[in-house]
């Protein structure tokens, strides 16, 4: 018994609920930056979301999220846009926001006119619109605004209010235990007191053809015709009575969808049907539904108790996800004989073709499975332990000797299978409707993951580490020969190898080449090379499908190629979805037809599946949604959205974001943009929706972007004009006074210049003149130096003439005292006589005579000098200063001494009594001295 528990449960743990899901876009709070609870929501016609948030009024334009605080600070609960304005009901407050000509949001107040009338602690969860009317509801009163009157009007019920409704021609609210009510004339009106309308709460009401369709939180949905209530049955009525219904909207198509109290969505028919359950098991972020809202797009947002999500449900797109990991990564998958079959890193899996009936794991197939090959109705198997041929829910081990990546049919041969194996090529021979191995084929033993044959019979192998090999098998298959390595192309990093075309295509990180049959060589090919250019290469992968269409996988797109029906050209189509959105295995990306416009792309947690019919999206439009600018280093500060922008020299940091308002979970939106003035070319397409531009000079600039959406251009072109200003100093202004200052300058400089030029004139004439005087007193200087050099040297020759006179009057004086001293001697007997004769000689050697005469002259040639040597010497003598005179003429002491009558003793002490009064030093000659008087 516990046995058979045990396998019972490990076959639950196999059984996937394999539902195919629209898209869903998860934004948490840590992403749009508030609360986590959003109680409604509403779109302008921007296709601008705006969310009443725990922390105030939430905006979401498709690429950045916006928080407005309520001015009381509280939650806001209810929001509508109607016409340009966003209302808005919160606690104690109620009113509405207009977008400033910045593109910021700002709020008035309604509630303030009539503050004495709002009951305290008063909450307003519903705003509803209907003519030129807006009401406004909390869980006692509907407040009714005038638009056109600016008046108020309310309705207030003894009992309150459980929640108010708006169809295309009313209004309806509910009353606990009173029942259903319609406003008519500003006043409620009772429709229906069914007592099941009394007791159940009421979540929404909608018309019908009927009459109205009245949806419990309870008890599932009512049909209200007439005065006749009956159930409207529907497919979750037993999840929904045993649930609890929190919000509920009508789609577009007519279809409902119910947020639920911790079980999700449920999407219901027209007719009540289940579309879709969507919970948190299957992708969406909470289980508890709080709001919920249709954009113009169809995408369903759900305001969920923790984050917001966006159903994408009109898309071309839809999943499958496997959130508990038992299916694995997806490597491959086929439809055969009315199955869906999928291959995984966990084994092989199916279930039946467009159903929600659950996949089921085929025994056996435990492990990796590689390939899915169909081939003369059969279904084959590549696994990590061999080949399987699958029978519906069965399979059969026909090769266990390596893993098997991969069959090829031989051309001329319906009875032969070639199989890729992780050794070398191996053969499969149909005997007896059975399929079997036949062989190996000897001498090629490298693992042959990618491979194709040729017409004539030749084999292409790819190897990612080794590259391409050539060879050619016998003609029973047993063993390979002519072998060839390529040099060229080179190896690559998730190289592939496929035949398309009837050419064989081989792809790595250097671009995709072609073999040129007649050379057997490999060509590049420029259009389909041209994918892989501007850093898009992110695979190799090619994968030709059942209607001939190649495809390839980059960073940014989808790809693939078909042939043109015009020309030999291929036709190249672009799907943009990114490699990190659709979550694919790099290098294992795998893609396949299993109906004539759907494609099932495998991913790591499941797969997705596309119709390419469906590519085609509504035409948006690209607009700028903010600018702001900054000077250096200072924060940023929003600017004027709809006209010419103005700013100063040092504000030359712009940064504008643009947007284009869509939602779809794997379609980004591009952008393009230039700069006129700064810029001469359009800038790459770029998913990244803002730009800045730093330390712009002064000048006009014209700011352009544009957008394309699913690889196709839309049709406007957002622009935006605005000026750097000059800086005050390169001003009109400024310039004039510059010019006026230059002029001034000019003028004073060119009189200062003249004033210059007149003073270096008057110089240069002073000049001269005094060059003319000075060379005048140098000819007066010469002329006077002559002069001096004349007196100087009469002067010489009369101190010659003087000389010569005292040596003469000396040698006179000589002489005569000779003559006077041998007259002496004589004898007495004429003694008259001689005394007669000796009179006479002292007569004429009378010393004062001599000085007389001398010192006459030596004044005539020396003037002066006796009174300049008495001033500086006032004690010397008359005898002084005759020897001073003496020495003066540069005398020796044997020349003085006749001329003082005594001997030349006498003359030296002289001299020495001359020096104790002139007070000389010793090392001072007498004769210098007098000399330099």
């Amino acid at each position: 018994m516990k046995t058979k528990i045990y396998i019972l449960s490990f076959l639950l743990s196999f059984i996937l609920q394999a539902q195919e899901l629209p898209p869903i876009v998860k934004y948490p709070s840590t992403v749009y930056g508030a609360g986590n609870q959003s109680w409604m929501i509403s779109q302008d016609e921007q296709n601008v979301m705006y969310f009443a948030n725990n922390e105030g009024l939430l905006e979401y334009n498709g690429t950045n999220w916006e928080l407005y605080p309520t001015p009381n600070e509280t939650i806001i609960r209810s929001v509508k846009v109607i016409d340009n304005k966003i209302y808005t009901g919160c606690y104690m407050n109620f009113g509405y926001w207009t977008r400033q000509s910045n593109g910021k949001l700002k709020y008035t107040s309604l509630s303030d006119r009539i503050k004495n009338k709002i009951l305290d602690d008063e909450q307003f969860w519903n705003i509803l619109k209907y003519d030129h009317w807006i009401l406004f509801q909390s869980l006692n009163r509907i407040y009714i605004y005038d638009t056109k009157t600016k008046s108020f009007r309310v309705i207030s019920p003894k009992n309150g209010i459980v929640k108010s409704f708006s169809t295309q021609n009313s209004i309806y609210y509910q009353i606990l235990n009173e029942g259903i009510f319609e406003i008519e004339g500003g006043k409620g009106k009772l429709i229906s007191n069914n007592p099941i309308l009394k007791k159940n709460t009421v979540v929404n009401i909608f018309t019908i053809n009927e009459g109205l369709l009245i949806q419990t939180q309870l008890n599932g949905f009512y049909k209200l015709i007439g005065t006749t209530l009956t159930p409207f049955a529907t497919e979750v009525d037993s999840q929904i009575k045993s649930g609890f219904v929190y919000s509920s909207q009508r789609l577009q198509n007519g279809c409902y969808a119910l947020g639920m109290v911790s079980n999700g969505i449920f999407i219901l028919s027209e007719t009540g049907k289940l579309n879709y359950h969507i919970s948190q098991s299957k992708g969406l972020s909470n289980n508890t539904v709080l709001s919920l809202f249709e954009d113009k797009d169809q995408n369903v947002w759900a305001g969920l108790d923790n984050g917001i999500n966006c159903i994408n449900l009109q898309t071309p797109v839809h999943s499958f996800t496997d959130e508990t990991g038992a299916l694995g990564t997806v490597y491959a998958s086929i439809v055969h004989n009315g199955m869906l079959y999928v291959g995984t890193n966990q084994g092989l899996f199916c279930k039946k073709y467009q159903s929600n009936s659950d996949f089921q794991f085929m025994n056996g197939t435990k492990g990796q499975v590689w390939s899915l090959f169909e081939y003369d109705n059969t279904l084959f198997c590549g696994h990590d332990s061999g080949t399987f041929v699958v029978d519906q829910t069965s399979v059969r081990n026909v090769f266990s000797g390596s893993g098997t990546w991969k069959f090829e049919s031989v051309p001329n041969n319906k009875n032969i299978l070639l199989q890729g194996n992780y050794y070398g090529i191996s053969v499969l021979e149909k005997n007896n409707n059975q399929w079997k191995f036949r062989n190996k084929i000897k001498g090629f033993n490298y693992s042959s993951r990618y491979f194709e044959i040729t017409p004539s019979l030749e084999v292409y192998v790819s190897h990612e580490y080794k590259g391409i090999f050539r060879f050619k098998p016998d003609n029973d298959f047993l063993k390979a020969k002519e072998f060839y390595v390529y040099s060229s192309p080179k190896k690559g990093k998730n190289a592939s190898l496929t035949k398309f075309n009837n050419v064989i295509y081989y792809a790595y990180k250097g671009g995709i080449f072609k073999l040129n049959p007649k050379t057997k060589q490999f060509e590049k090919d420029k259009l389909l090379s041209s994918i892989f250019e501007k850093d898009e290469y992110t695979s190799g992968k090619l994968i030709v499908d059942q209607s001939n269409k190649i495809w390839l996988f980059s960073k940014n797109y989808i790809h693939y190629f078909s042939a043109s029906k015009l020309s030999n050209q291929l036709k190249q189509n672009v799907i943009p979805i990114p490699s990190t959105l659709t979550n694919s295995m790099l290098g294992f990306e795998n893609i396949t037809q299993i109906s004539k416009s759907t494609y099932l792309i495998g991913t790591t947690d499941g797969y997705y599946t596309l119709n390419i019919d469906d590519l085609s999206f509504k035409n948006y439009t690209v607009s700028i949604s903010e600018i702001s600018i900054n000077k250096q280093n200072q924060t940023l500060k929003n600017v004027v959205l709809g006209e010419e922008g103005k700013f100063k020299s040092n504000e030359n940091n712009i940064t504008l974001n643009y947007t284009v308002p869509e939602y779809n979970k794997y379609i980004n939106s591009e952008y393009q943009y230039l700069l006129e003035g700064f810029q001469n070319e359009w800038s790459e397409w770029s998913t990244k929706s803002s730009v800045n531009f730093k330390n712009l000079s002064s000048g006009k600039y014209t700011f352009k972007v544009r957008a394309k959406y699913a690889n196709t251009l839309l049709q406007n072109t957002a622009v935006y004009t605005f000026v750097i200003l000059k800086p005050w100093y390169l001003t009109n202004l400024a310039c004039f006074i510059y010019l006026l200052l230059l002029i001034v300058i000019g003028y004073f400089i060119n009189k200062a210049y003249r004033n210059y030029y007149r003073k270096q004139e008057a110089k240069l004439i002073e000049e001269n003149n005094l060059l003319l005087e000075i060379k005048e007193l140098e000819n007066e200087q010469q002329l006077m130096k002559l002069r001096n050099e004349q007196l100087s040297q009469d002067v010489d020759n009369k101190n010659r003439e003087l000389a010569v006179s005292t040596m003469s009057l000396n040698s006179k004086n000589e002489l005569l005292a000779f003559i006077k001293d041998d007259l002496k001697k004589t004898s007495q007997e004429d003694n008259k006589n001689i005394k007669s004769v000796i009179r006479t000689i002292n007569d004429n050697i009378t010393e004062e005579d001599s000085w007389k005469v001398f010192k006459e002259a030596f004044d005539n040639a020396d003037k002066d000098f006796l009174k300049r040597i008495k001033q500086i010497h006032p004690l010397l003598t008359p005898n002084d200063l005759r020897l001073c005179a003496y020495l003066r003429l540069n005398l020796s002491s044997k020349e003085i001494a006749p001329l003082f009558n005594i001997s030349v003793r006498s003359v030296e002490i002289k001299r020495y009594r001359l020096r104790k009064k002139m007070e000389l030093q010793h090392e001072i000659g007498l004769v210098e001295y007098i000399l330099a008087v």
